[in-house]
C-alpha cells in the first residue's frame, strides 16, 4: 500500500467509525499530495430521502468562501482597481456604520485581515438577487457600529468580508455570483462549483442536519442556506471536495491551477499566507488575508474552515509539505473528526511534530477583571465567578422576528446556549473545563477564551472562536 493509499484507507475507515459512532449522516474527504488526490465518502446526504453521500457529492462551503472572496479581491489589486491600502469609502462612498468614527479608518486590507472591527458577524438582512449585497450594506449602516478601531484587534469578521464582495461589485461593474463563477471556478477548474440552489439541486448535493437534544440522532434541517445578503461571507457557494482540492492546489502552486492557467500572481498568493496582524495568545492563531495560519509546531497550516446550516467544511493547505485536505460532514457533531483527521494527516502522513500549544500556565488569583456583561451586534455574555473558575452564559438577542428566523435556523433552533465554564490558565487566558491541554493542540485551540483591554481593573474584550465582544459598560 503506497502512501496515499494508506491517507484513504484511514479517511474511509475513521468516516465509517465516528458517523456509525456519533450518528453523524455523512462525511466526505479528500487529500492531495505530491501529484496524487483521493476522496472518499460515507454515509447519507439527506437523512429524509435517503440519498448517498458519494465523493462527488456537493455541499455548501460555509466561511471557506472568504479565501474565494480574497483571491477576487488581490485580482483586483493586480488589475490596478483596488489599493489595498486605500480607504474603503473611496469604492464605497455609501458604506456607514452607526459608530462614525470607525468608518473612515478602515481599509481595505483591514476586510480579508478580519482586523476591520465592523460589528456585523451575526447581523443577516434577509434579501436575495442581484442586489442582495446593497442591501447588506444600506442595513449596515443603520444597526452596525464598531466593536474597535481598525487594525487593533483580530475578530473574524463576516460583515467585512461582505463589504468586500460589495466593494467587488462597484470596482468592477459585476454582481459578486459572475465574478466568482467566471474568475475563480472556472479559472481554478472548480468544474462542480455554483452560486445557487437551484443549480445544485440538478446534481448530487448534500444538506444539513442538527443532532437532537433528547435523542443525540441527527434531523435534518429546515433551511438549505443563508441569505445572499452573506454571499461573500459564506451562503451561497456551493461545490465538491475535489474543487476545494484544486483552489488549495493553486495556492500550492503560486497562483497557477492544476490545469495551468493563471488565476493569482505568486507575489498575491504569498500576500494571502502572510502575516497581517497577530494577537500573540494561542486562541487566535496569525492571520494571513483570507486565511487562518495556524502554527503546529515550525510548520504553518493554511486553515479555514466552513459553517452552513446543519454542515461544516474545512479547507487545510500545507505549503512546505505539497499537501491539501478538504471535508465536509453534514452535521456540526463533523467538526470533531475534522480535527482528528487533520491532525494524524499531520503527524502520522506528514512527519510534523506537534508540540503542546500551551505550557506555560500561573495562577490566577483575581477573577474580577473577567467578570460582567460583553456585547457583540445581537450577541450577549454574561461572565461570572463561581468556585475559581468562570462561568458564561450566551444569548442571541434577535434585532426582530426576521433576524431571529435566520439565526435559529442557522444555529438549529437555539437563542439561550448552556452554560459553560471554564478554568484559569495564566491572566487573560481560559480553557473550557474537564478538558486537557493537548485537547487544544489543533483546531480546538480556538475553544480557549482570551481576555484584552485591560483599562482600571477591567478586561475590555473577551475574545472566543475567535471573534470578540466587547464589555458592555466600555467607554
Amino acid at each position: 500500500m503506497n502512501s496515499l493509499e494508506a491517507v484513504s484507507a484511514h479517511l474511509r475507515g475513521r468516516a465509517a467509525a465516528y458517523c456509525d459512532s456519533s450518528n453523524v449522516p455523512g462525511y466526505v474527504a479528500g487529500a492531495y499530495h505530491d501529484g496524487g488526490q483521493s476522496v472518499v465518502a460515507h454515509g447519507a446526504a439527506n437523512i429524509v430521502t435517503g440519498a448517498p453521500m458519494f465523493s462527488h457529492t456537493g455541499f455548501l462551503f460555509g466561511s471557506i468562501t472568504k479565501v474565494l472572496t480574497t483571491t477576487l479581491v488581490l485580482q483586483q489589486v493586480e488589475h490596478g482597481l483596488v489599493d489595498l491600502d486605500e480607504r474603503v469609502t473611496t469604492y464605497l462612498p455609501e458604506f456607514h456604520l452607526t459608530a462614525p468614527f470607525a468608518r473612515g479608518g478602515i481599509r481595505v486590507r483591514h476586510l480579508l485581515a478580519h482586523s476591520n472591527g465592523i460589528d456585523a458577524d451575526l447581523f443577516f438582512p434577509d434579501a436575495n438577487g442581484r442586489d442582495a449585497l446593497k442591501v447588506f450594506l444600506a442595513e449596515l449602516g443603520q444597526h452596525c457600529g464598531a466593536l474597535f478601531e481598525a487594525g487593533e484587534y483580530v475578530s473574524y469578521s463576516n460583515g467585512g468580508m461582505i463589504v468586500a464582495g460589495r466593494l467587488l461589485e462597484a470596482v468592477s461593474g459585476e454582481s459578486y455570483h459572475d465574478l466568482l463563477e467566471r474568475e475563480v471556478y472556472a479559472a481554478v477548474g472548480m468544474k462542480d462549483s455554483c452560486t445557487a440552489a437551484d443549480a445544485a439541486i440538478l446534481r448530487s448535493t448534500a444538506v444539513g442536519h442538527f443532532p437532537d437534544p433528547a435523542t443525540g440522532r441527527s434531523r435534518r434541517t429546515d433551511m438549505f442556506k443563508l441569505p445572499d445578503t452573506w454571499a461573500p461571507a459564506g451562503a451561497t457557494p456551493i461545490g465538491t471536495v475535489d474543487d476545494l482540492l484544486a483552489f488549495g492546489r493553486t495556492q500550492l502552486a503560486g497562483g497557477v491551477s492544476p490545469s495551468g492557467s493563471r488565476v493569482l500572481s505568486h507575489e498575491s498568493t504569498a500576500l494571502m499566507r502572510s502575516v497581517s496582524h497577530d494577537m500573540g495568545v494561542p486562541n487566535v492563531p496569525p492571520m494571513g488575508l483570507g486565511w487562518v495560519l495556524m502554527p503546529f509546531g515550525k510548520t504553518t497550516v493554511l486553515c479555514i474552515s466552513g459553517s452552513s446550516p446543519g454542515g461544516v467544511a474545512v479547507l487545510a493547505v500545507v505549503p512546505e509539505h505539497d499537501f491539501v485536505f478538504a471535508a465536509f460532514g453534514n452535521d456540526p457533531r463533523a467538526m470533531a473528526l475534522h480535527e482528528e483527521i487533520l491532525l494524524w494527516l499531520l503527524r502520522d502522513h506528514l512527519d510534523v511534530e506537534i508540540p503542546d500549544l500551551v505550557t506555560d500556565t500561573s495562577p490566577v488569583n483575581d477573577l474580577a477583571a473577567y467578570v460582567g456583561t460583553y456585547r457583540s451586534n445581537q450577541l450577549r455574555v454574561d461572565v461570572s465567578a463561581v468556585d475559581g473558575q468562570l462561568e458564561e452564559q450566551l444569548t442571541y438577542e434577535p434585532l426582530d422576528s426576521a433576524q431571529e428566523r435566520i439565526f435559529t435556523g442557522f444555529s438549529g433552533g437555539m437563542l439561550a446556549f448552556p452554560a459553560r465554564r471554564f478554568v484559569p490558565l495564566r491572566d487573560g487566558l481560559f480553557a473550557p473545563a474537564g478538558l486537557p491541554l493537548e485537547a487544544f493542540n489543533g483546531y480546538s485551540r480556538q475553544m480557549l477564551v482570551s481576555y484584552h483591554g485591560l483599562h482600571d481593573g477591567k478586561a475590555n474584550y473577551r475574545c472566543a472562536g475567535g471573534r470578540m465582544t466587547r464589555r458592555a459598560d466600555a467607554g
